[in-house]
């Protein structure tokens, strides 16, 4: 049974802070978001260069059921995975090479929000055309490989994510 963020009810947001030991443990966030996802679902992923957006992604997909690679589209733009069988579609976005909302709009943006669950890099670029429900993680660069994800999104989403960092 899939506990989708996504609903008709209003969303108790919440905003936590988790520390990730590097890719894997940051991947694995991810892995755990996927859980609650479904069509209709926006994750909106910011942070530096290098930060680890992509891999905070590839563990959602994974997460998803997707096995194909899973790399940003930082020059296709957007990336589309079906995963397995009877599994959640995925469109992945990279905004980083975008100068306004207008051009995430001609890729069809609107479109994939009800059919897809929809994982964008940058998606702080252009908060006035974001989904107001989506949930929004944002990843500092800590030493080493360590990372700080901020994440906010429904109450209960939030708080589960804290056994991936156990």
């Amino acid at each position: 049974m899939n506990a989708s963020i996504h609903a008709d009810t209003p969303v108790r947001r919440e905003r936590r802070s988790y520390d990730t030991d590097g890719p894997g443990q940051t991947a694995r966030v991810g892995g755990r978001l996927a859980a609650w996802l479904a069509p209709g679902d926006t994750v909106r992923v910011s942070g530096d260069l290098g930060a680890g957006k992509t891999c905070f992604i590839q563990g959602i997909c994974a997460g998803l059921g997707i096995t194909e690679p899973v790399t940003s589209p930082t020059f296709t733009l957007v990336n589309e995975y079906d995963g397995q069988p009877g599994r959640v579609p995925v469109a992945h976005f990279d905004l980083y090479r975008l100068d306004d909302p207008a051009s995430v709009l001609d890729l069809g943006f609107d479109e994939y929000l009800d059919a897809c669950v929809c994982l964008v890099e940058w998606g702080d670029k252009f908060p006035e055309i974001m989904p107001s429900d989506a949930v929004t993680v944002h990843i500092e660069i800590g030493t080493g490989t360590r990372r700080k994800l901020e994440i906010a999104g429904d109450i209960e989403l939030v708080a589960d994510l804290e056994a991936a960092v156990r």
